[in-house]
């Protein structure tokens, strides 16, 4: 099993190297209403995920029991997605308000380009998320039915 120093450090780590996500959604954060609504939702889910995970590192090391670090990282894992459940479904209103708008003036609203290549550098990337919570969580279920 890991120390929990050794797990402390990849928390840190991987919080540090997720600055390309949450330092751009803390941007849109302080811009306030200039970004819509579903946008500023998206950016606090963002960042409630990496503070989740920079927080654990603490944790780590103040060696508090498993079962509180995992009911943490669940809250934690659990209001990301239910704000980011909220920005999915402001995003849907947002669109079709957008779409009434445009059939109003009468005139065709422009097309959508390409996919983003965020879109789909994320349809290849999230199946090794999943994969690596699932190896996160056998390690620790491991490290609570060792104990």
């Amino acid at each position: 099993m890991l120390s929990p120093a050794v797990l402390a450090l990849g928390a840190t780590s991987l919080s540090a190297a997720g600055c390309v996500w949450y330092l751009p959604a803390a941007a849109d954060l302080r811009a306030g209403p200039d970004r819509p609504a579903s946008r500023r939702l998206s950016a606090a889910a963002c960042l409630t995920t990496w503070a989740t995970i920079a927080l654990c590192a603490p944790l780590l090391l103040a060696a508090v029991p498993w079962r509180v670090l995992g009911t943490f990282t669940v809250a934690g894992a659990a209001t990301a997605l239910l704000l980011a459940a909220l920005a999915r479904a402001r995003r849907t209103h947002e669109q079709r308000a957008t779409r009434r708008a445009w059939a109003t003036l009468r005139i065709p609203a422009p097309t959508a380009g390409p996919p983003s290549q965020t879109r789909c550098f994320l349809r290849w990337f999230l199946p090794g998320y999943v994969v690596a919570g699932g190896a996160l969580a056998a390690v620790l279920i491991g490290g609570m039915v060792g104990r």
